[in-house]
């Protein structure tokens, strides 16, 4: 049966490819036609080849990742979002770099397997000139976001796949790396792709512009839109400039709202573009710009912008009113009183060199706490090295935590690489998700633990002086019982556990609040209006902390004249704050409920509350999305 449909799949390639006409299936899309035909006569690729995708060598892999270091750190958490926003099931969510390598994938562990088989490996190469017509590589001749629905693959072998895929460009224009969402489900139909669609090309975008803001850290960076309220989103314009005024990058969004090439911007002046001086426009440059001011355009385009750098030239200001008292310890706020005694304690133990287990929800504040802890000790000045052992590969994390010897395996750099362990030698190791750290490494950090020394793959043993803290979601005892944690290990780490409640349920709250958006606003006073400050406060906080922050941030950035209004506010706060005051199970229990909600609210938001729109970027029917706005209790307010 199986060599049947490879021969069917491989006869139709074929016919597509000789010029017949075929008016049904894949091969009705020029696009796919033009794909096979490469795969044909570029690439001589055969569509019924079995054999399983090409893999790098390990220390190729490790070599590729760091290169792109800075990139899978911010798509760390943007790919854990995507793929639970996906609701997880089914999916695997990649990032691969400009050659179709896959460096990082995020999926349930239970469905890692079906993917592996599917050969989605980690260093398995999935450029079309390799694996044929596919999401990966198809998205990088063409660069520009598409799907590949099972059928639509060149190898019969890919057939069970359906792939969304979107390039992520560096500030240049270069393709940087693809972001891409998997399924192997035999019932996903192309239609049902809309949405992931849409959700994998706005990720990638979040991507391409945090990378882009951290290229660029020590320029003039200016950032523009046609809406004064779209300032701070992935749709801005992007341009940095150096010290004597020409422009060094720009990202896409910036030419299309310029209206030029980027050949014809980079190296020159920025005020050749823009009806000012470069003293006035320096003039209104911020560290931490919030507030966005009109911007014309030498082709009298009226935009709104926001200049972060240092001012050259200050602006008359109203006088700054004093400050409010800052926090006894820098980055963490600790006015509930609960939490203050768990910081107490944890810091009496850490001195004596007792490991700390902290547990808590994502985005609750864990390596905030755990940082707060070793910058209170005596070991402040040394190093604090961070390790999220569910956001490296399991084939990685032996490599970036135990380090390695030069040559002790094939493709591993000359000089050798140091461990975490290594790097915080004097200081603290801060492991994060260690529920999710494999069982053969766990054998190998509680040696580590008795030992105090480091033996790095190919090498000799080496002392280490490092405190341990560490922290996890889940429920490390249940792991125990299911055999995938050891016990040994989790009694060596246990010194003391502490429990960090979600934001829903700490007392400071609005303590919390003011806290964030002083550090959010760099300096500069805003204040949120009564009723704003009732809707953020009664909010249910399903993200915690982090995506409290990640909210006020973006609040500051919009920020006209110092105060935050409830108008100010995104819809799902003006929307269904009193429903989320009111019942407390709208919360936590039910993350997908949740993330489900949250997906409504940012697409109603981003369409005006356009329905039939709003439906068709969802990829739902109207009357699917009625139905899921009353399941919510989703209702526009006048």
């Amino acid at each position: 049966m199986h060599d049947n449909h490879l021969s069917r799949h491989a006869q139709q390639v074929l016919t597509v490819t000789q010029g017949k006409p075929h008016l049904h299936g894949p091969g009705a899309d020029p696009s796919i036609a033009r794909s096979w035909l490469r795969c044909l006569e570029d690439y001589h690729l055969d569509p019924a080849l079995t054999m399983a995708p090409t893999v790098l060598e390990h220390g190729r892999v490790l070599e590729s990742r760091e290169r792109l270091q800075q990139v899978l750190q911010i798509a760390g958490n943007e790919m854990s979002s995507l793929h639970q926003q996906l609701s997880g099931a089914g999916h695997a969510v990649l990032l691969t770099d400009a050659r179709g390598v896959i460096l990082n994938c995020v999926t349930a562990p239970a469905e890692r397997k079906i993917f592996e088989r599917a050969g989605l490996w980690l260093g398995s190469d999935w450029s079309e000139a390799c694996e044929g017509t596919n999401g990966i590589g198809t998205c990088l001749v063409e660069r520009q976001a598409l799907t590949i629905h099972q059928d639509e693959h060149f190898r019969g072998r890919h057939t069970g796949l359906t792939c969304s895929a979107s390039p992520v460009f560096d500030p240049h224009g270069e393709l940087l790396a693809v972001l891409d969402v998997s399924s192997a489900r035999h019932d996903v139909s192309r239609q049902s792709q809309f949405h992931t669609m849409a959700l994998v090309n706005l990720s990638a975008k979040m991507i391409e512009s945090c990378y882009f803001l951290r290229c660029f850290d020590n320029q003039w960076l200016l950032r523009f839109h046609l809406q004064a309220e779209s300032v701070g989103l992935f749709s801005e314009g992007l341009l940095a400039f150096d010290g004597e005024g020409r422009i060094s990058a720009v990202n896409q969004s910036a030419l299309n709202l310029l209206g030029h090439i980027r050949g014809g911007l980079l190296g020159k002046p920025v005020e050749a573009f823009f009806d000012c001086s470069l003293d006035e426009l320096l003039g209104r440059a911020s560290a931490n710009a919030s507030a966005s001011w009109p911007l014309r355009t030498r082709d009298g385009r009226h935009l709104f912008a926001v200049l972060r750098g240092e001012t050259r030239r200050p602006l008359p200001v109203a006088p700054v009113p004093a400050p409010v008292e800052a926090p006894r310890l820098a980055g963490i706020c600790l006015g509930d009183a609960a939490l203050q005694a768990d910081f107490r304690k944890s810091l009496r133990v850490f001195e004596r060199d007792v490991p700390l287990l902290i547990n808590g929800e994502t985005g609750s504040g864990k390596e905030a706490f755990a940082k707060a802890v070793h910058n209170a000790s005596q070991r402040a000045g040394k190093a604090f090295v961070a390790l999220n052992c569910a956001a490296i590969p399991e084939s990685l994390i032996e490599s970036e935590l135990f380090g390695y010897r030069g040559g002790s395996f094939t493709g591993a750099r000359k000089d050798g690489m140091r461990g975490k362990l290594q790097q915080a030698d004097g200081g603290t190791l801060f492991l994060d998700e260690i529920g999710d750290m494999p069982l053969a490494l766990q054998t190998r950090l509680l040696r580590v633990l008795e030992d105090r020394q480091v033996v790095p793959i190919g090498g000799e043993p080496e002392a280490v002086n490092v405190r341990i803290i560490s922290a996890t979601h889940r429920n490390l005892l249940e792991r125990v019982g299911d055999g995938s944690f050891r016990e040994d290990l989790y009694y060596r780490l246990n010194g003391l556990e502490v429990a960090l409640p979600p934001l829903r349920e700490r007392s400071d709250k609005s303590q919390l609040l003011d806290f964030l958006l002083a550090e959010e606003a760099g300096g500069e006073t805003i204040l949120i209006e009564e009723p704003a400050r009732q809707a953020l406060l009664g909010f249910n906080w399903p993200g915690n902390v982090r995506q409290m922050r990640n909210v006020l941030r973006t609040l500051a950035a919009l920020c006209d004249e110092g105060r935050i209004g409830l108008d100010d506010l995104p819809a799902m706060f003006r929307q269904v704050q009193p429903l989320l005051v009111k019942t407390d199970e709208a919360s936590s229990g039910q993350p997908l409920e949740d993330a489900e909600r949250l997906a409504l609210l940012n697409a109603l938001e981003h369409t005006r509350w356009h329905m039939t729109h709003t439906a068709q970027q969802l990829g739902v029917s109207r009357n699917t999305l009625y139905r899921k706005l009353r399941k919510h209790g989703i209702a526009r307010t006048a």
